[in-house]
């Protein structure tokens, strides 16, 4: 497949999960016929032009995610940079305007982090909830989920994965240090004695890690994370999607995808460290996932408190995010609660869809496993 049919492949996927309707994602794509930076009809000049337009409009959420895909998969080249900031900016004027929502910055490793919080109070300090995506994910995809997270009790925290977004610092194998110092820095505003990690697609393989350093994580949820197998599996390497080993190549600070394959294996997570998660783990998996190998959910299984959820779809489970995100909140509250039956709200924007109208929820084939 060549770079722009993934490109396309890709961003039905991703506007399907931000909330773009396909019919509005398909006109975008309809005006995209290379990906020359700078040219009228490129992947990232149609892409801005159209979070312009809905920003005129005053439809802000709906142009950050227009602007999510102008810069999609990375920051590699100036027009995608340019649509990185207006994600950040637009959104920026979308919380100012309400109550609640601040931004943290602060240093890391070789780089610099940012972040959109709620809930956090030194007087009370509430458990803490920290929220980070994969590769592709800018923080402002998840950061609408705010309001509600914040409404559950949570100080809530989001963020981005090594060299995405504004986190500028190197992914490296030791970037899993990110979440203690994130704790470390929020330690006098939120209880970080008891925090929760939803850590989506790489960023999982980040959650698990601190997981088996860190006492003050309680649990850890995700969705698609590699663990081992996608690291070192040779026969699985060349199957990966064109987008995702050259987004890896750029995060890394790896030439090539031969440099790149041969610093992976220093990624994945041995069986040893897995069963040093004594925390519970809840995973949702891709029976189609193209990206995260099955073999992965073999070493998975020495978690010694795992429940996995599994959807007939590919990476992300993007045709069943209602489903995926109410089972995840459900489980996030159940693992603070034991034996409860917290009410889980089914509708809303804040809830199934960061940006507008959730897409319908129909009768799926999924099954939920525990060891």
């Amino acid at each position: 497949m060549d770079h722009l049919a993934e490109l396309r492949e890709f961003a039905l996927l991703h506007a399907r999960g931000q909330g773009i309707a396909p019919r509005r994602a398909a006109r975008v794509l309809s005006g995209i016929d290379n990906d020359d930076s700078g040219d009228p009809r490129s992947w990232a000049t149609v892409w801005t032009r159209a979070g312009d337009a809905a920003a005129a409009r005053g439809r802000l959420l709906d142009a950050c995610a227009h602007y999510a895909l102008a810069r999609f998969p990375h920051h590699g080249d100036a027009v995608r940079r340019a649509a990185g900031k207006l994600v950040v900016s637009t959104f920026d004027t979308w919380r100012r305007r309400r109550k609640g929502i601040v931004r943290l910055e602060l240093p890391f490793q070789d780089g610099t982090v940012a972040c959109w919080a709620t809930g956090l109070d030194a007087a009370r300090p509430r458990p803490l909830l920290v929220v980070t995506g994969g590769i592709v994910s800018v923080k402002e995809q998840w950061a609408p989920l705010l309001p509600l997270l914040g409404r559950l009790g949570f100080a809530a925290v989001v963020g981005e994965f090594p060299g995405v977004g504004e986190n500028t610092a190197t992914y490296r194998p030791d970037s899993w240090r990110l979440l203690p110092h994130l704790m470390d820095h929020l330690a006098h505003r939120a209880n970080v004695t008891d925090t929760s990690l939803l850590t989506l697609s790489f960023s999982g393989q980040l959650g698990l890690r601190a997981a088996a350093e860190d006492p003050r994580i309680r649990r850890v949820l995700t969705v698609g994370a590699p663990v081992g197998a996608f690291f070192t599996d040779p026969d699985w390497w060349p199957r990966v999607p064109g987008i995702t080993a050259d987004t890896l190549c750029r995060l890394t600070g790896h030439a090539d995808r031969a440099a790149l394959w041969s610093a992976l294996p220093g990624f994945a997570l041995t069986a040893e460290q897995l069963r040093r998660v004594r925390v519970p783990v809840r995973y949702v998996a891709s029976a189609r996932d193209e990206i995260i190998p099955a073999r992965e959910q073999e070493l998975l299984s020495v978690l010694p408190d795992l429940r996995t959820r599994t959807f007939d779809d590919v990476h992300g489970s993007p045709d069943h995010l209602g489903a995926m995100r109410r089972w995840l909140i459900g489980q996030l509250l159940r693992a603070r609660v034991p034996g409860g039956s917290p009410r889980i709200p089914t509708t809303g924007a804040d809830t199934v869809g960061p940006y507008g109208t959730p897409p319908p929820f129909a009768p799926d084939k999924t099954k939920e496993t525990q060891p």
